[in-house]
């Protein structure tokens, strides 16, 4: 056999691909992107009402954080505030033994004074006792201005202790409130994010990551939006027929070209409903 007759024997055995094989592998190719799109909208949805879960104790969190800050921030004032009143206490005891140890030495002097054998050693020590008697003054006038010091920080501690006490008790409301939220919708929670996990299964990695990554940067969550007045669902901007017609034909995932997010047809969005 000649090599001849070998490539007609071999092109006459090749399989034949058909018109109608080939129509046919272009409707799978076409339904497993309508599938990829279904299952896209789907994500989107069970996505959409988790936001929406957490959005309604989103605020919550933040406010007993805040309130949390707030409270920490009142004891830490306060105790800044004894560390304060202590210090100055400490000040007044300082005082006090001064005027004591001024009072002895006066007392002293005087009693030398009584035994002096000459006017200069009179004179030296009625300088001592004046001496002594001027820092009295002294140790005296500063205990008064400690005391008036501490009258005001004790004031201070007060008005933060009743701040800190209606602080601590808007916590405890706000927490019983998380706490019951949290308990309502745990549940649906829980459930709606695994329905989430489930549907990522039918959506390929490289998708995935591109739905994750248009949710994370759009204000609304909104990743997969339908077609609406011949607009785009997310930002509205006008979508020119033939875009619109290549959508609704599901050959391809086609994203708005102002926004970014992937767009399907009421058709999708039908399909999704009845999955």
């Amino acid at each position: 056999m000649t090599t001849v007759d070998k490539l007609k024997k071999s092109k006459a055995s090749a399989p034949v691909i058909s018109k109608a094989q080939s129509q046919e592998d272009s409707e799978e190719s076409i339904f497993s992107i309508e599938k990829k799109l279904v299952a896209l909208y789907t994500l989107q949805q069970v996505d959409t009402q988790i936001d929406k879960i957490r959005i309604v104790r989103g605020e919550l969190p933040l406010e007993v954080e805040d309130l949390e800050d707030e409270v920490i921030g009142l004891e830490t004032r306060i105790s800044n505030f004894q560390a304060e009143i202590d210090e100055v206490k400490n000040n007044v005891e300082t005082k006090e033994f001064a005027i004591n140890d001024s009072k002895v030495l006066m007392k002293k002097y005087q009693d030398q004074q009584m035994n002096v054998r000459n006017n200069r050693e009179y004179d030296s020590l009625t300088k001592e006792i004046t001496y002594q008697d001027l820092e009295i003054q002294i140790a005296e006038k500063k205990i008064r201005e400690y005391k008036i010091l501490l009258a005001a920080k004790q004031e201070e501690i007060e008005q933060t202790q009743r701040e800190l006490d209606d602080r601590r008790a808007d916590l405890e409301i706000k927490k019983a409130e998380l706490a019951d939220i949290v308990t309502e919708t745990e549940k649906e929670e829980k459930l709606l994010i695994q329905r989430s996990d489930e549907n990522q299964k039918f959506i390929e990695n490289r998708l995935l990551t591109a739905y994750k990554r248009i949710r994370k940067n759009a204000r609304n969550g909104l990743a997969v939006v339908m077609i609406e007045r011949d607009a785009c669902g997310g930002c509205f901007s006008k979508i020119p027929p033939q875009r619109q017609l290549d959508i609704k034909m599901h050959k391809k995932i086609i994203v708005c070209e102002y926004c970014g997010r992937i767009m399907v047809d009421p058709a999708v969005v039908e399909a999704s409903h009845q999955s």
